[in-house]
């Protein structure tokens, strides 16, 4: 009698794997009875004593990564066949309080959130809910993008693999002038766009309207929705995708950032509720492991299959092109619904995802399906590629039996140029605290008497703005909250700005030029939004 387990469910889309004793051995059974087919192959074999080993070095990594990085706090899990074998907390969750941090301390995920996301749409798939190729146009017709073709066509799965040819980013800037979610969904219309499913740009807002849709298709918000489809079920009771119950966690983590070579507790707390599905999960490396186990599981829990197999591969297989390799001999980077697809030099695929926030989150994971093995290290500080550094070297324990490569070496650097100042006029971090700031050249010209750059001005994107003369300076006001932003003579009809916000990092500077009636914001206006940030005055200058 052929006995159907859960990881032939994904050819099969069954749903059974109620008849397993109890969840301890649940991923090796799910995993136990699957055939082997050629594309599974790796030519380097993992000894059972060389995982041992890969684990038992995680805590000394772990020491030497918090010396090194400074970071104020972090945690770290590692599942292995079914089980969490490794959970523990270091430093403290807050350098104003130095309360410890331990294995329930919940963190924010930041972009981790996205794969956890991509688990609960993977839940409504299987339940027949939406289906990853349900169009847009269908669940939320209200929903448009620029093209008349994009807008008809495209899809959850598109949306939630980066190929909807939105921008990068899009809408993140305005999110930091306080415009609500609906308020930015309805403006991606407005959005310039790429060829649509023929380009890989990662973009916050564009998930979280597929994951609203989803939401909404199912009765219900986000947030509760990921509740009753995937926290409540796996046991993940200090997991949430509302801010407000992050707050209410006695053992959570708090943001840090940093004053020249030291962190420092940040001055405001990342809220991510607008961007929930893509960044607001907020849990703890125990809640974390049992997610990894299900997804390392192909969807089974607790004896049973949450997600069918099925709707879970199709989020993590490769869906669109990522990164392109730089040579014939590189390997092509993916990206599935969610999730990042790799295939490590072993020829083995590695899933995983990063999250950070620059008001004090760093935070991955990094899964190895066919070593049934996976690890989560989350940092309450802003992103310097810590996380990364630890995961790497596990991975290349478990793999190769010894670290391969300079990892920290390799992420610092990587994230050294994410953190820098923006801005043609940015100012450039002291090591002691503060900034360089570039002067006005020496040769500047006056600007025109102030009045005539007043007045109101506007751009379907971003909405009115207002330029108001206080005393012998110019304010912008712009929002719908009405944030005001002092604006400092460069040279002629040329302003400065400091960017509000999450989007821009500490030191930068955007300029504010004006002309033939028109107002461009630097930092608004840049790389694939171009044209989104020039206003258009609703009055000429007067001479």
């Amino acid at each position: 009698m052929l006995r159907i387990t859960c990881v032939a469910a994904i050819a099969l889309a069954a749903t059974g794997c109620a008849n397993l004793a109890h969840a301890d051995a649940q991923a090796v059974a799910c995993a136990a009875d699957s055939p082997v087919v050629p594309n599974e192959f790796s030519g380097i074999d993992i000894p059972a004593a060389q995982i041992d080993a890969a684990v038992g070095q995680v805590d000394a990594l772990a020491q030497k990564l918090m010396t090194s990085s400074g970071v104020p706090g972090m945690a770290v899990a590692v599942v292995r066949d079914g089980k969490t074998v490794f959970a523990k907390g270091y430093g403290v969750r807050s350098l104003d309080t130095g309360v410890p941090v331990d294995a329930d301390t919940v963190f924010q995920l930041a972009s981790m959130s996205k794969s956890i996301g991509a688990t609960v749409v993977a839940h409504q798939v299987g339940a027949g809910v939406v289906a990853w190729d349900t169009r847009m146009q269908k669940l939320m017709p209200a929903f448009k993008l620029s093209e008349w073709y994009a807008t008809n066509n495209v899809t959850l799965g598109d949306l939630y693999a980066h190929r909807s040819g939105l921008p990068e980013h899009i809408a993140d800037f305005l999110e930091d002038l306080g415009f609500n979610r609906a308020q930015m969904l309805d403006k991606l219309r407005y959005a310039p766009l790429a060829p649509f499913r023929a380009h890989y740009a990662y973009t916050n807002f564009g998930m979280t309207a597929a994951a609203a849709a989803v939401a909404a298709a199912s009765g219900s918000d986000w947030a509760t929705l990921s509740q009753q489809a995937l926290y409540a079920p796996l046991g993940m009771n200090s997991t949430s995708s509302r801010y407000a119950d992050f707050l209410a966690r006695a053992n959570r983590a708090v943001g840090h950032v940093k004053d020249g070579s030291r962190f420092v507790v940040t001055p405001s707390q990342r809220d991510p509720d607008a961007q929930s599905p893509a960044g607001g999960v907020s849990s703890s490396i125990n809640d974390v492991a049992r997610w990894m186990n299900m997804v390392l599981a192909n969807g089974c829990a607790n004896g049973t299959q949450l997600i069918a197999g099925a709707a879970l591969l199709s989020a993590i297989s490769p869906q669109v092109v990522a990164a392109a390799p730089p040579n014939p001999r590189s390997r092509a980077s993916f990206y599935g619904y969610g999730f990042n697809v790799g295939e490590s030099g072993a020829g083995r695929v590695v899933l995983t995802h990063s999250g950070a926030f620059a008001l004090g989150a760093a935070t991955a994971y990094t899964l190895i399906p066919s070593a049934n093995i996976g690890i989560v290290t989350l940092t309450n500080a802003l992103p310097t590629g810590a996380p990364e550094t630890l995961n790497a070297e596990f991975a290349d324990l478990v793999q190769f039996g010894r670290i391969t490569l300079p990892w920290d070496e390799l992420y610092a650097g990587a994230f050294k140029g994410i953190l820098a100042p923006t801005g043609e006029h940015a100012c450039a971090p002291k090591l002691d605290g503060g900034f360089d700031c570039p002067a006005p050249p020496a040769d500047a010209v006056p600007a025109q008497p102030l009045a005539r750059y007043a007045g109101s001005y506007a751009s379907d994107f971003y909405g009115p703005a207002e330029i108001l003369v206080a005393g012998s300076a110019l304010k912008l006001r712009i929002g719908p909250q009405n944030m005001t932003f002092d604006l400092s003579h460069w040279s002629g009809d040329e302003f400065l700005m400091t960017p509000p916000g999450e989007s821009a990092m500490p030191g930068s500077r955007s300029t504010v030029a004006f002309a033939d009636g028109t107002m461009t914001i630097e930092y608004m206006n840049a790389g694939d939004e171009k044209g989104l940030g020039v206003f258009r005055s609703a009055r000429r200058p007067q001479p």
